[in-house]
């Protein structure tokens, strides 16, 4: 998909993928309370990668699809009294469908997937709203006894807020009992930190930040 095409594609979706769940956002009173703050993690991206746009699934230059089930995310970024902020960078990263990152530092076994791009970088919209298309991560070993549930990296930044580093979790993934890291936090942080799936055909889920003020 060239450039162009991929630019049609995300503007499309988000009229018709994100109009539907309008209401979700303007009523959530979630939409207030700051997202909580996670680790960045050891793998955020460090090689050179020109390809960076929403949609992971698929390397510019290459016909090759990714390996995985593909899913969308979607949301919004607001600001702490509910007033959705544009422009804001949205830095996701993650595993491939086998539990790795593209990132020279990580010592799983599980194979890379060159068709997977593993990392993007898109502004907010005007309403605050931002989408991508991916795979649904894999699972990993962090530890000889933990193993990570599949998890979504994201690094939102914006001039006049406190860049904010954090995970988002799957609902209902049995390894969310265990993680390490999402169970130290309380039970309306996890629920903050773990995304609502709204659409099963095609798979979307939303996840929605907010952003503290300096």
């Amino acid at each position: 998909m060239n450039k162009f095409n991929r630019r049609k594609f995300i503007q499309g979706s988000l009229q018709a993928g994100l109009s539907g769940t309008l209401g979700i956002f303007a009523g959530s009173a979630m939409a207030k309370s700051l997202t909580p703050k996670e680790v960045e993690g050891p793998f955020y991206p460090i090689w050179i990668q020109k390809d960076k746009d929403f949609d992971l699934t698929q390397v510019e230059g290459t016909s090759g699809q990714a390996i995985g089930r593909a899913i969308f995310i979607q949301g919004q970024v607001w600001d702490s009294d509910g007033n959705p902020l544009e422009d804001a960078i949205v830095d996701l990263w993650q595993a491939n469908a086998a539990g790795r990152y593209r990132h020279p530092f990580d010592s799983n076994t599980a194979p890379l997937d060159p068709n997977f791009q593993g990392w993007a970088i898109v502004p907010s919209a005007k309403d605050g709203r931002f989408r991508f298309k991916t795979i649904y991560p894999g699972e990993y070993p962090a530890s000889r006894n933990w193993t990570r549930p599949p998890h979504i990296h994201f690094k939102i930044s914006k001039k006049g807020y406190a860049e904010l580093i954090t995970q988002m979790y799957f609902p209902d993934h049995p390894l969310n009992q265990s993680d390490l890291l999402l169970q130290s936090k309380s039970s309306v942080e996890q629920q903050l930190m773990i995304a609502e799936k709204i659409s099963n055909q095609p798979e979307i889920y939303l996840y929605n930040i907010v952003l503290k003020k300096l």
